[in-house]
Protein backbone atom coordinates (compact mmCIF):
# COMPACT_ATOMS: atom_id res chain seq x y z
CA UNK A 1 0.00 0.00 0.00
CA UNK A 2 1.16 3.56 -0.75
CA UNK A 3 0.50 5.70 2.32
CA UNK A 4 0.93 9.39 3.10
CA UNK A 5 1.33 10.11 6.81
CA UNK A 6 0.92 13.67 8.05
CA UNK A 7 2.51 14.45 11.41
CA UNK A 8 1.30 17.52 13.27
CA UNK A 9 3.33 19.74 15.58
CA UNK A 10 1.42 18.48 18.61
CA UNK A 11 2.50 14.93 17.73
CA UNK A 12 6.17 15.76 17.29
CA UNK A 13 6.78 18.26 20.08
CA UNK A 14 6.02 18.87 23.73
CA UNK A 15 3.82 21.91 24.54
CA UNK A 16 7.11 23.77 25.12
CA UNK A 17 7.93 23.31 21.42
CA UNK A 18 10.91 21.13 22.24
CA UNK A 19 11.13 17.76 20.50
CA UNK A 20 9.24 14.88 22.08
CA UNK A 21 12.21 12.55 21.72
CA UNK A 22 10.53 9.36 22.93
CA UNK A 23 7.54 9.78 20.61
CA UNK A 24 9.51 10.76 17.51
CA UNK A 25 11.84 7.80 18.02
CA UNK A 26 8.82 5.49 18.24
CA UNK A 27 7.21 7.05 15.16
CA UNK A 28 10.34 6.45 13.11
CA UNK A 29 10.60 2.89 14.44
CA UNK A 30 6.99 2.04 13.52
CA UNK A 31 7.19 3.66 10.09
CA UNK A 32 10.45 1.82 9.40
CA UNK A 33 8.77 -1.44 10.37
CA UNK A 34 5.80 -0.73 8.10
CA UNK A 35 8.20 0.07 5.29
CA UNK A 36 10.00 -3.21 5.88
CA UNK A 37 6.72 -5.02 5.22
CA UNK A 38 6.57 -3.48 1.75
CA UNK A 39 4.50 -0.33 2.21
CA UNK A 40 5.57 2.84 0.37
CA UNK A 41 5.42 5.81 2.70
CA UNK A 42 5.57 9.58 2.24
CA UNK A 43 5.71 11.83 5.30
CA UNK A 44 4.20 15.29 5.42
CA UNK A 45 5.74 16.74 8.54
CA UNK A 46 4.90 19.83 10.50
CA UNK A 47 7.07 20.83 13.42
CA UNK A 48 9.73 23.14 12.01
CA UNK A 49 8.28 26.29 13.53
CA UNK A 50 7.53 24.60 16.84
CA UNK A 51 11.04 23.16 17.07
CA UNK A 52 12.56 26.50 16.10
CA UNK A 53 10.58 28.29 18.79
CA UNK A 54 11.75 25.70 21.30
CA UNK A 55 15.39 26.25 20.36
CA UNK A 56 14.86 29.98 20.74
CA UNK A 57 13.35 29.45 24.19
CA UNK A 58 9.93 30.82 23.22
CA UNK A 59 7.08 29.26 25.18
CA UNK A 60 4.24 30.45 22.95
CA UNK A 61 3.69 31.13 19.27
CA UNK A 62 4.58 34.72 18.24
CA UNK A 63 2.19 36.69 16.06
CA UNK A 64 4.63 38.37 13.67
CA UNK A 65 5.37 36.55 10.43
CA UNK A 66 9.10 37.33 10.32
CA UNK A 67 9.74 35.61 13.66
CA UNK A 68 7.73 32.58 12.54
CA UNK A 69 9.74 32.41 9.32
CA UNK A 70 12.97 32.67 11.29
CA UNK A 71 11.80 29.89 13.61
CA UNK A 72 10.97 27.72 10.59
CA UNK A 73 14.47 28.23 9.20
CA UNK A 74 16.02 27.23 12.53
CA UNK A 75 13.69 24.32 13.19
CA UNK A 76 13.68 22.77 9.71
CA UNK A 77 17.36 21.85 9.84
CA UNK A 78 16.93 20.18 13.23
CA UNK A 79 13.79 18.40 12.06
CA UNK A 80 15.51 16.83 9.05
CA UNK A 81 18.65 16.02 11.06
CA UNK A 82 16.44 14.13 13.50
CA UNK A 83 14.61 12.20 10.79
CA UNK A 84 17.84 11.36 8.98
CA UNK A 85 19.45 10.08 12.18
CA UNK A 86 16.48 8.03 13.42
CA UNK A 87 15.47 6.48 10.10
CA UNK A 88 19.14 5.81 9.37
CA UNK A 89 19.26 3.60 12.45
CA UNK A 90 16.81 1.30 10.64
CA UNK A 91 18.66 1.54 7.30
CA UNK A 92 16.14 3.82 5.63
CA UNK A 93 17.08 6.90 3.61
CA UNK A 94 15.06 10.11 3.74
CA UNK A 95 14.73 13.03 1.32
CA UNK A 96 13.56 16.58 2.02
CA UNK A 97 11.00 18.35 -0.17
CA UNK A 98 9.97 21.91 0.74
CA UNK A 99 6.99 23.30 -1.16
CA UNK A 100 3.62 25.01 -0.97
CA UNK A 101 0.19 23.89 -2.05
CA UNK A 102 0.18 26.42 -4.89
CA UNK A 103 3.34 24.84 -6.27
CA UNK A 104 1.40 21.86 -7.66
CA UNK A 105 -0.96 24.10 -9.63
CA UNK A 106 1.91 25.24 -11.87
CA UNK A 107 1.99 22.59 -14.59
CA UNK A 108 5.74 22.12 -14.98
CA UNK A 109 6.43 22.33 -11.25
CA UNK A 110 3.64 19.91 -10.44
CA UNK A 111 4.93 17.43 -13.04
CA UNK A 112 8.49 17.73 -11.71
CA UNK A 113 7.25 17.21 -8.14
CA UNK A 114 5.42 14.03 -9.09
CA UNK A 115 8.38 12.72 -11.07
CA UNK A 116 10.68 13.30 -8.09
CA UNK A 117 8.29 11.71 -5.60
CA UNK A 118 7.73 8.63 -7.73
CA UNK A 119 11.46 8.19 -8.35
CA UNK A 120 12.22 8.51 -4.64
CA UNK A 121 9.63 5.83 -3.88
CA UNK A 122 11.11 3.59 -6.57
CA UNK A 123 14.50 4.01 -4.90
CA UNK A 124 13.04 2.97 -1.54
CA UNK A 125 13.47 6.43 -0.04
CA UNK A 126 11.06 8.07 2.43
CA UNK A 127 10.21 11.54 1.05
CA UNK A 128 9.58 14.07 3.83
CA UNK A 129 7.49 17.03 2.69
CA UNK A 130 6.99 20.27 4.59
CA UNK A 131 5.74 23.76 3.94
CA UNK A 132 8.42 26.17 2.73
CA UNK A 133 7.63 28.57 5.56
CA UNK A 134 10.88 30.51 5.29
CA UNK A 135 9.94 32.10 1.97
CA UNK A 136 6.12 31.94 1.90
CA UNK A 137 3.53 33.01 4.44
CA UNK A 138 0.19 31.53 3.31
CA UNK A 139 0.67 28.25 5.16
CA UNK A 140 1.96 30.02 8.29
CA UNK A 141 -1.24 32.01 8.47
CA UNK A 142 -3.63 29.23 7.43
CA UNK A 143 -1.92 26.26 9.05
CA UNK A 144 -2.61 24.18 6.00
CA UNK A 145 -0.28 21.19 6.25
CA UNK A 146 -3.39 18.99 6.40
CA UNK A 147 -4.34 20.18 2.93
CA UNK A 148 -0.73 19.81 1.82
CA UNK A 149 -0.98 16.19 2.93
CA UNK A 150 -4.07 15.77 0.78
CA UNK A 151 -2.32 17.32 -2.23
CA UNK A 152 0.65 14.98 -1.82
CA UNK A 153 -1.66 11.97 -1.42
CA UNK A 154 -3.26 12.84 -4.74
CA UNK A 155 0.11 13.50 -6.40
CA UNK A 156 1.49 10.05 -5.55
CA UNK A 157 -1.79 8.18 -6.13
CA UNK A 158 -1.86 7.07 -2.50
CA UNK A 159 -4.41 4.59 -1.25
CA UNK A 160 -4.52 6.10 2.22
CA UNK A 161 -3.81 9.42 3.94
CA UNK A 162 -3.24 9.24 7.70
CA UNK A 163 -3.31 12.44 9.75
CA UNK A 164 -1.87 12.07 13.25
CA UNK A 165 -2.94 14.85 15.58
CA UNK A 166 -3.71 15.62 19.23
CA UNK A 167 -7.22 14.20 18.89
CA UNK A 168 -8.32 10.59 18.42
CA UNK A 169 -10.57 11.21 15.43
CA UNK A 170 -13.59 13.26 14.42
CA UNK A 171 -15.99 14.00 17.28
CA UNK A 172 -19.46 15.48 17.55
CA UNK A 173 -17.91 18.20 19.73
CA UNK A 174 -14.46 19.18 20.99
CA UNK A 175 -13.56 16.33 23.38
CA UNK A 176 -11.10 18.61 25.16
CA UNK A 177 -14.04 20.75 26.26
CA UNK A 178 -17.12 18.50 26.10
CA UNK A 179 -17.07 15.19 28.01
CA UNK A 180 -20.16 14.08 26.10
CA UNK A 181 -18.45 14.34 22.71
CA UNK A 182 -18.78 11.15 20.65
CA UNK A 183 -16.18 9.92 18.17
CA UNK A 184 -17.46 8.91 14.74
CA UNK A 185 -15.68 5.73 13.64
CA UNK A 186 -16.55 5.93 9.94
CA UNK A 187 -17.73 8.85 7.83
CA UNK A 188 -19.10 7.66 4.50
CA UNK A 189 -19.86 11.14 3.15
CA UNK A 190 -18.81 14.64 4.13
CA UNK A 191 -22.16 16.38 4.49
CA UNK A 192 -22.86 19.98 5.48
CA UNK A 193 -23.68 18.60 8.94
CA UNK A 194 -20.22 17.04 9.23
CA UNK A 195 -18.60 20.28 8.11
CA UNK A 196 -20.63 22.20 10.69
CA UNK A 197 -19.32 19.94 13.46
CA UNK A 198 -15.70 20.78 12.63
CA UNK A 199 -14.29 23.26 15.14
CA UNK A 200 -11.40 25.68 14.71
CA UNK A 201 -9.52 24.99 17.95
CA UNK A 202 -5.82 24.23 17.58
CA UNK A 203 -2.79 23.85 19.78
CA UNK A 204 -0.85 26.96 20.77
CA UNK A 205 2.31 25.88 18.92
CA UNK A 206 0.64 24.53 15.78
CA UNK A 207 -2.21 25.79 13.63
CA UNK A 208 -5.00 24.12 11.74
CA UNK A 209 -7.63 22.17 13.66
CA UNK A 210 -10.48 19.97 12.50
CA UNK A 211 -11.60 22.43 9.82
CA UNK A 212 -8.46 21.82 7.76
CA UNK A 213 -8.74 18.07 8.34
CA UNK A 214 -12.27 18.00 6.92
CA UNK A 215 -11.04 20.11 4.01
CA UNK A 216 -8.28 17.57 3.39
CA UNK A 217 -10.80 14.73 3.65
CA UNK A 218 -13.03 16.35 1.05
CA UNK A 219 -10.08 16.64 -1.31
CA UNK A 220 -8.85 13.05 -1.07
CA UNK A 221 -12.13 11.18 -0.68
CA UNK A 222 -13.46 12.79 -3.86
CA UNK A 223 -10.49 11.15 -5.59
CA UNK A 224 -11.12 7.71 -4.12
CA UNK A 225 -8.50 7.96 -1.38
CA UNK A 226 -9.37 6.91 2.16
CA UNK A 227 -8.30 9.22 5.00
CA UNK A 228 -7.84 8.52 8.70
CA UNK A 229 -7.61 11.00 11.58
CA UNK A 230 -6.04 9.47 14.68
CA UNK A 231 -4.25 10.51 17.85
CA UNK A 232 -0.48 10.63 17.57
CA UNK A 233 0.29 10.08 21.26
CA UNK A 234 0.84 6.36 20.65
CA UNK A 235 2.56 5.76 17.28
CA UNK A 236 1.54 2.07 17.34
CA UNK A 237 -1.89 3.32 16.25
CA UNK A 238 -0.42 3.09 12.74
CA UNK A 239 -0.45 -0.70 13.09
CA UNK A 240 -4.07 -0.58 14.26
CA UNK A 241 -5.13 1.58 11.33
CA UNK A 242 -3.66 -0.80 8.75
CA UNK A 243 -5.28 -3.74 10.56
CA UNK A 244 -8.65 -1.95 10.50
CA UNK A 245 -9.04 -1.75 14.25
CA UNK A 246 -8.44 0.72 17.05
CA UNK A 247 -9.47 4.26 17.91
CA UNK A 248 -9.64 6.61 14.91
CA UNK A 249 -12.01 8.03 12.31
CA UNK A 250 -12.04 6.74 8.75
CA UNK A 251 -13.25 9.05 5.99
CA UNK A 252 -14.21 6.70 3.15
CA UNK A 253 -12.98 7.51 -0.34
CA UNK A 254 -15.59 7.64 -3.08
CA UNK A 255 -15.05 4.54 -5.19
CA UNK A 256 -16.12 4.66 -8.84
Amino acid sequence: MRIVIKLGTSTLAHPTGLLNIKRVEEICKVISDLKNTGHEIVLVSSGAIGMGLGKLGMKSRPTDISTLQAAAAIGQSELMYTYDKLFGEYNHTVAQILMTGAFVAIEDYGKNLKNTLFRLLELGVIPIVNENDTVTTDEIVIGDNDTLGAIIAEAVNAELLIILSDIDGFFTADPHRDKDAVRLSVIEEITPEIEALAGDRSSHLGTGGMVTKVKAAKHVTARGIDMVVAGGRNPSVLYDILEGQGVFTLFKGVKV
